[in-house]
């Protein structure tokens, strides 16, 4: 019998979705780094960081697969979207110090629209092609649109407010609007009650119905990392992910200048997509392998973490940084992309199946919102 003939790597499918290719962008993190410390170029430091944010969104990947496979997909899931959360809560906080909450409340609603049409689109549409469909749990995806929906409807309640008052939205633009003290109450008392909505979820997801939420999963790791390695590796990229961020988001000041684009484009569609790009590639990723109740609970998971969790951070956190209070006040082009894609994730989740024709459609929606607000 004639012995195998050695492997020999091919550019196909699996190395562009494989473990491998991120890694050869390692050297661009030092490199973002000493053009940050050295104040170079702008344009390259902004380059070098986007670079050097996908070998560790990458780790973070890995590692969160292979708490997965051990732990089931709701557990890899929610820990995956709070590290992935982790570098733009940072940058949000720092953004409020310094004044930006349109800015902040922008990034917010992007990373929001950004997580269901651009990341869940690029995941079904992958994960589709080749398969004529893909099955996931109807149940857990159905609690997660249904937070959402939730949440939708408190972030909208102070506008309403505000219109019924007499009072208009705040427009397009970086300066802070002022809405007086009973605007900044309602929306710290919404903010609250956001806040236990979460932790009921959590509760509810994890615990009284973790059977449902977080079934035994089929352990497929190659490497076969520990539970130790595997969050101390997480902890890692979280840290790595949160530094190229906050260089990135330093850098594109300077950038957006020279390239006419409104912090608000800036803010909604650039800042969103580097500070959620740990869940963009994990979810595609899974995807990929057929593991669409891993890669739903991120993607419509992290947009519900956004939403119930990370806004009201933000909102009780600036009672106490900054020049004043961040009120729940969204402009019209926030509130109607806001509902708009949470009302397509709650269509698109509804049967428990999806083909990459429906991840097409997704991603057609963000195209159509980035121009819009590019145009703003």
């Amino acid at each position: 019998m004639p012995a195998p003939e050695p492997h020999t790597p091919r550019l196909d499918a699996s190395f562009f979705f494989g473990q491998g290719w991120p890694y050869l962008l390692v050297p661009f993190i030092p490199v973002a780094i000493a053009l940050d410390l050295a104040g170079g170029s702008e344009a390259l430091v902004f380059l070098a960081s986007a670079l050097g944010i996908v070998p560790t969104a990458a780790l973070m990947g890995r590692a969160t697969e292979e708490l997965a496979s051990r732990s089931g997909p709701g557990v890899g899931g929610l820990l995956n979207v709070t590290f992935g959360n982790a570098p733009e809560l940072i940058i949000a906080l720092f953004a409020l110090g310094q004044g930006l909450h349109e800015v902040v409340k922008a990034t917010l609603v992007g990373s929001i629209i950004g997580n269901i049409l651009l990341v869940l689109g690029a995941a079904m549409l992958v994960g589709g092609w080749g398969r004529e469909r893909q099955v996931f749990s109807r149940t857990s995806a159905g609690v997660q649109s249904s937070m959402l929906l939730a949440a939708a409807g408190a972030f909208a309640m102070p506008s309403v407010f505000q219109l019924v008052n007499g009072d208009g939205l705040p427009t397009v633009g970086p300066e802070r609007f002022e809405f007086g003290s009973t605007i900044e109450v309602l929306s710290g008392l919404i903010a609250g009650v956001l806040i236990v909505v979460y932790v009921a979820g959590l509760f509810f997801s994890l615990r009284t119905h973790r059977d449902i939420f977080n079934p035994p999963y089929e352990q497929e790791g190659s490497w076969g990392w520990s539970a130790r390695t595997s969050v101390l590796m997480l902890a890692i990229a979280g840290v790595a992910v949160g530094v190229m961020s906050e260089i990135l988001v330093h850098s594109i000041s300077a950038a957006s200048d020279s390239l006419g684009l409104s912090e608000f484009f800036i803010g909604a569609i650039v800042v969103a997509i580097v500070g959620n790009a740990a869940e963009h590639w994990v979810a595609v990723l899974v995807a990929y392998k057929d593991k669409m109740d891993l890669s739903i609970n991120i993607a419509i998971g992290s947009s519900a973490q956004v939403a119930l969790f990370v806004s009201p951070v933000l909102v009780l956190a600036a009672f106490l940084l900054g020049p004043g209070p961040l009120p729940l006040v969204f402009n019209g082009l926030e509130l109607g992309a806001m509902i708009l894609a949470v009302l397509i994730a709650t269509n698109v989740t509804q049967e428990g199946e999806s083909t990459w024709f429906e991840g097409v459609q997704l991603l057609a929606v963000y195209v159509i919102l980035a121009i819009v607000f590019a145009f703003a």
